[in-house]
């Protein structure tokens, strides 16, 4: 897009903001504001940003995606220790790994083999919450939504005092980017008490806003692989 008030720049890209946006700072950007046509304008930004963020964390190299991963875990075990999360019998939400996304499974092995609960969402029902079940590196794992890896039915379910989200792009206010089928931000509105909710995801994914809405929840904390960006 070309330079001037009617765009941004974002991580050396330019791209137009939804609704004429760049007239003013994205600081006054209203969320609660519901308006059909900002609402489309808001969703057209999203699935390019989706895009074009998919595409970078798709290039990166195979050195890079384990140094990523690797500072992530040793990040996230630092984080959960400041807040005494999923200790003793609490519960942590994991995710398993697809479109490139940072690896944490050693992570959640080793969590698991030291006496804690961690746990696996999947998709029971379309367009509802996500459900938890229990996961060991012995849980014989089953094809689920979007074929990816669950933990079976006779699996005990539960309700997570941690869950880890995984984000195509964030913002310095918490709020995540995700695929946008919007089913973390469902689940996270249905449960209570609200777990303490963590964004996984790069640094480079960072956006000046993702320009929130009303179904929007923002994070507890957002970890790249520079630590603890938001909350902590």
């Amino acid at each position: 897009m070309g330079n001037g008030s009617n765009s941004f720049k974002s991580e050396g890209n330019f791209a137009s903001p939804p609704c004429m946006a760049a007239e003013v700072d994205p600081g006054y950007f209203d969320p609660l504001a519901i308006d059909p046509e900002q609402a489309r304008d808001v969703a057209r930004w999203r699935t390019a940003e989706r895009k074009r963020l998919r595409e970078a964390r798709r290039t990166l190299a195979s050195p890079q995606r384990k140094a990523i991963s690797e500072a992530l875990m040793a990040g996230l075990a630092r984080l959960l220790a400041a807040h005494s999360a999923g200790t003793g019998g609490g519960v942590v939400a994991f995710y398993w790994p697809i479109k490139d996304e940072p690896d944490l499974r050693s992570l959640m092995a080793e969590m698991q083999a030291s006496g804690r609960r961690i746990a696996l969402p999947l998709v029971e029902t379309r367009s509802a919450p996500l459900v938890f079940r229990l996961w060991t590196p012995e849980t014989r794992m089953e094809r689920g939504y979007w074929n990816i890896p669950v933990p079976p039915r006779d699996a005990q379910e539960v309700i997570p005092d941690v869950v880890l989200a995984p984000l195509m792009g964030w913002d310095s206010e918490g709020y995540r980017l995700g695929y946008g089928g919007g089913y973390f931000d469902r689940t996270l509105a249905a449960l209570s008490p609200q777990p303490f909710s963590i964004g996984v995801g790069l640094a480079s994914a960072q956006l000046p806003t993702i320009y929130p809405q009303p179904h929007d929840i923002p994070m507890d904390a957002i970890l790249t692989e520079r630590g603890t960006e938001v909350g902590g």
